[in-house]
């Protein structure tokens, strides 16, 4: 697949990878949060979010050779736990890379599943750019968090399975951090011509002036929602969304803290804030459409962070 355009026959292929390895996550009527809207619940995936579904398709990939000098990638927390998990399964070792917005609830489970958590870079980009030096002395394999091809095609399998269970879908939102679930889910679905509206909190918008300009712009975010707040959208992501068409809106904060309460009391979903932004997009009214599923894409989130956000503090 490297150099070559992500193509729906790609997700295709992953969802045969990964079948019967990960959880087929539930579609759930999502009427009493907003008409017409249905809930693709990946916070029930292994790991609390659909990170799983990439990490899996990638190190399914990998040689013996490769799996012998171990993993390593970069993240707050979510794309942390996904390969922290998947590299146990397999017997090997995993190294992350994060940094001081990273999320503790997420780099603890992690670490719990046996990764080494390093958090001695300053911010986003310094955690990139320690992992590449990480990459070069050891030789281990990288599992980018969103931005292989590999990757992009195992998040697309939600796409798919969203077509399966509703074949009237004429629009599907989904939450924005590095792009690789909008970008997977994007191929999977626009050739059967569905909308993909692609939402970033305001204070964390990668893909919007990264479509302005074609090509990515490192952003510094700002952000409640964690799970969103990559340093840029990935070129492969980028390139996925340019192709299929993906439609771009921003949300501030207090939407999102509004979506997952929300959530919470109508729907009984235990989201984090990223799980809730394409939520707060619909009660927004940024979205239309007649058959409208929004992505609930995770649940990790520590109990005073979601404490605070129930309560409105």
């Amino acid at each position: 697949m490297s150099g070559e355009p992500l193509s729906r026959d790609d997700v295709v292929r992953a969802a045969e990878t990964i079948r019967g390895r990960v959880r087929r996550t539930p579609l759930l009527d999502g009427a009493d949060v907003a008409p017409r809207l249905r809930l693709k619940a990946e916070l029930f995936q292994h790991t609390g979010s659909f990170k799983a579904r990439g990490v899996t398709n990638r190190l399914a990939a990998m040689s013996a050779e490769e799996r012998s000098r171990g993993v390593a990638g970069a993240s707050a927390g979510n794309h942390a736990i996904a390969l922290a998990w998947g590299a146990a399964r397999e017997g090997l070792e995993c190294v992350v890379f994060s940094w001081p917005g990273g999320s503790p609830f997420k780099l603890d489970r992690a670490r719990a599943l046996g990764a080494r958590i390093d958090v001695e870079a300053a911010d986003p980009a310094d955690a990139f750019e320690r992992l590449e030096a990480h990459l070069e002395a050891t030789g281990a394999a990288l599992v980018h968090p969103f931005d292989d091809p590999l990757v992009l095609a195992g998040q697309g399998t939600v796409g798919l399975e969203i077509l399966e269970d509703a074949p009237d879908t004429d629009v599907v939102v989904v939450a924005v951090g590095g792009g690789g679930l909008v970008g997977g889910i994007a191929t999977a679905v626009a050739p059967r011509g569905v909308r993909v509206v692609g939402v970033e909190p305001d204070g964390s918008a990668a893909l919007l002036p990264a479509l302005a300009a074609g090509e990515p712009v490192h952003v510094t975010p700002h952000t409640i929602a964690s799970g969103l707040d990559a340093p840029y959208i990935g070129r492969n992501a980028l390139a996925a969304c340019t192709a299929a068409g993906v439609e771009v809106v921003t949300v501030p904060d207090d939407a999102i803290a509004a979506a997952m309460r929300r959530l919470y009391a109508d729907a009984k979903l235990a989201c984090e804030p990223a799980g809730a932004a394409g939520v707060a997009a619909v009660l927004c009214g940024l979205v239309e459409g007649e058959s409208v599923v929004a992505v609930v894409s995770g649940g990790n989130v520590g109990p005073d962070i979601a404490s605070g956000i129930l309560a409105g503090r």
